[in-house]
């Protein structure tokens, strides 16, 4: 499996900051499939147009299954992501956002500020996540049943296949 990571931040492509929270997405999803992924990572400032043209590259060009981004989700005139990935989608996948604001809000009470959003672009799923490491780690627990799923779909497999066949 073929996974793109972008971490969006001002200050960290920038050199300012270290980036945690990229690091942070590679280290849960090989948690969650393993070690036979392999990824793709570019961090930027938070650009519509280089967001977006990254977005497809890793969609298009270098036919990631998954795509996850880091940062740019909050309400500041820079943050971006969400914009940029809508350009971009195919289908969008509402469920996404809504279920990280709604589980992340017991813990603390701003992630009803986040505006990440999540999608299809061809056989590519892309999902926008928040930019503190806690945080990545926490979405993606939540998000781990419907990424799975959801990859199984654009591969084209029965994702109940497995589990009617064992009864």
């Amino acid at each position: 499996m073929k996974i793109g990571r972008i971490t969006v931040s001002d200050r960290v492509s920038a050199g300012i900051y270290e980036d945690h929270s990229g690091p942070e997405i590679e280290n849960v999803l090989r948690d969650f499939f393993g070690n036979a992924v392999e990824f793709k990572s570019a961090i930027m400032p938070d650009e519509v147009n280089l967001i977006s043209a990254t977005l497809i590259k890793f969609a298009d060009e270098l036919k990631c299954n998954l795509i996850v981004t880091t940062g740019g989700t909050g309400i500041s005139a820079r943050d971006v992501t969400p914009e940029a990935t809508q350009q971009i989608l195919e289908k969008e996948l509402p469920g996404f956002g809504e279920i990280m604001r709604v589980q992340s809000f017991a813990k603390v009470r701003t992630a009803i500020l986040s505006r990440a959003v999540a999608g299809i672009r061809g056989k590519s799923l892309i999902i926008n996540l928040p930019g503190k490491p806690s945080a990545v780690r926490e979405c993606l627990e939540i998000l781990s049943p419907a990424i799975r799923e959801g990859l199984a779909h654009l591969r084209g497999e029965d994702p109940h296949a497995s589990k009617s066949s064992a009864k």
